[in-house]
């Protein structure tokens, strides 16, 4: 039976449009589902937006729109971003849709006959910016007697009747799952924090409201909505038939990786597996938090002005140069920086120069020196052997690393093979064997054509339409670019296309 795959980012909030920190998520969640799905698995790729809540319905009310059509325009606008960046995703969710109300009555439910919800009144201070609760002792008390959450969203103190999560029940049972599991949440910073926060003690957590109405009807009980949380966690059990456990789809649950920003990890990390605890609903296999970005050193800001909006970023740049970008210039999991400059460097020093200058190289030797036609497989040398050797182990290393989420050293792997490939060519200089050993030539070319092979085919999932686009210039049939297909050499004598440049150098225009 073929292995199951199932990824997923947050789905969106849609009271803002998307911007690069939207982008680097869906990305970095693209390319791992690329990745599984080159190496033969069942992949099941989940995005989407997130659209009740208090803070959708002010951002309505300030745009002048019902909460239906103002959530329509700006989920269309997640759509898009992710089709213009090729997000492979498998389902797009939206939680307005009836199937989606229709799994949170469902969950809703189960957790009440567990005995998990009762009724009460709530009284706390909450941050509306976060769609939070927060203690007093996670409070900043400023001068002015004003106070702020963790995140440094205002709070304000709330009285309401509200039903209540038992999550107090369950503090042990989640210490318990990380300690079975280490995998559980990752990376090991938010781990910590996680295990920190549960372990001061829980407190039963508020999962209704009466003070707006935008959201999911609490099941007999319409005078409340369910706390956005409790209805966008939901969202991944929705996409795969839940309630509908019969449906084909359901095969897919567990999902192996839930990818999510840093800022949201509590909720993915306690309520949710709290919540499907209570539901008997097994548990995702690994939460992964990725970091935030800032630009040029500032905090993405709409009144400074500098928030970078992704679309255009690839309308200048390509897609494919900023997806490498994005997930080379800083280790996955941490902060990272955003500049032009950064970005014009990467392009230009490590596409521009190092690949698509060795790619270049290659075949337009084949192409002058060789009829245009793949050389045959030659007897090797020690130095053929070893660069071809470095090609081989690349999938097996980038397998292990995607599989941990850390998509930069798998970059790095790539990148060690492609500066190998320089080292080489430059060594055994093919266009002087021309005159003095045309057979060595040959078998220096066809070394080099197996080297880019490999290096065109593990970086499909990070550059889809540039390794596309080398892989047809090396002349690799478009069904045989799986991970499992390079044990296959390419028939000898092959006509290759004319070569044509991948990545060009970048020019800033003068001032």
């Amino acid at each position: 039976m073929t292995e199951r795959y199932t990824i997923t980012t947050p789905i969106y909030y849609v009271n803002g449009s998307p911007h690069i920190g939207h982008a680097y998520t869906s990305i970095a969640a693209d390319v791992m589902a690329r990745w599984n799905r080159l190496d033969g698995r069942d992949v099941f790729f989940l995005t989407g937006t997130d659209e009740h809540g208090q803070k959708v319905e002010q951002a309505a009310i300030a745009a002048g729109l019902p909460p239906q059509e103002f959530a329509d325009r700006v989920s269309a606008d997640f759509r898009a971003m992710a089709d213009a960046l090729h997000i492979s995703y498998d389902d797009f969710i939206r939680t307005t849709e009836p199937r989606h109300l229709e799994a949170c009555a469902a969950l809703w439910r189960r957790m009440q006959e567990a005995g998990q919800i009762y009724l009460g009144a709530y009284e706390g201070w909450y941050a509306l910016r976060d769609e939070s609760f927060y203690g007093e002792d996670e409070l900043t008390l400023h001068p002015d007697g004003s106070r702020t959450a963790p995140s440094g969203a205002p709070v304000e103190w709330v009285r309401e009747p509200s039903y209540f999560f038992r999550l107090s029940e369950w503090q042990d049972r989640l210490l318990a799952l990380y300690e079975a599991n280490p995998d559980f949440i990752g990376p090991p910073a938010r781990r910590n924090e996680v295990i920190s926060f549960v372990r001061q003690g829980l407190k039963d957590l508020s999962i209704s409201r009466t003070s707006f109405s935008w959201g999911v009807p609490v099941p007999g009980d319409p005078a409340h909505v369910m706390y956005v949380w409790c209805d966008a966690l939901v969202n991944y059990i929705t996409a795969l038939g839940y309630p509908d456990t019969g449906n084909p789809l359901w095969r897919h649950w567990p999902a192996d990786l839930h990818l999510v920003g840093k800022e949201i990890v509590r909720f993915h990390a306690v309520f949710w597996p709290a919540f499907l605890m209570a539901a008997g609903i097994e548990l995702p296999k690994r939460v992964y938090s990725h970091g935030w970005w800032t630009i040029d050193g500032e905090k993405m800001s709409k009144s400074i002005g500098n928030v970078v909006e992704p679309r255009a970023l690839a309308a200048e740049f390509g897609v494919d140069p900023v997806r490498y970008f994005l997930l080379r210039e800083v280790p996955f999991g941490g902060d990272g920086d955003f500049s032009r400059r950064a970005l014009i460097g990467r392009m230009n020093i490590e596409l521009a120069n190092d690949l698509g200058n060795l790619a270049q190289r290659t075949l337009s030797l084949v192409a002058r020196n060789c009829e245009g036609r793949l050389p045959e497989p030659q007897p090797r040398q020690e130095s053929d052997t070893t660069l071809l050797a470095q090609a081989d182990a690349l999938p097996g290393l980038m397998r292990e690393q995607i599989a941990r989420q850390a998509l930069h050293e798998a970059l790095e792997e790539a990148w060690r093979v492609v500066r190998a490939g320089n080292g080489y060519i430059d060594r055994q200089a093919p266009w002087a064997l021309k005159r003095t050993d045309p057979e060595r030539m040959r078998a220096v070319l066809r070394v080099l054509v197996d080297t880019m092979r490999v290096i065109a085919t593990v970086l499909q999932p990070f550059m889809p339409t540039s390794m596309a686009s080398m892989l047809n210039q090396l002349g690799v049939p478009a069904g045989l670019r799986q991970l499992g297909d390079l044990s296959a050499p390419l028939p000898g004598n092959t006509v290759l296309p004319p070569p044509a440049g991948i990545f060009p150098r970048h020019v800033e225009p003068a001032a």
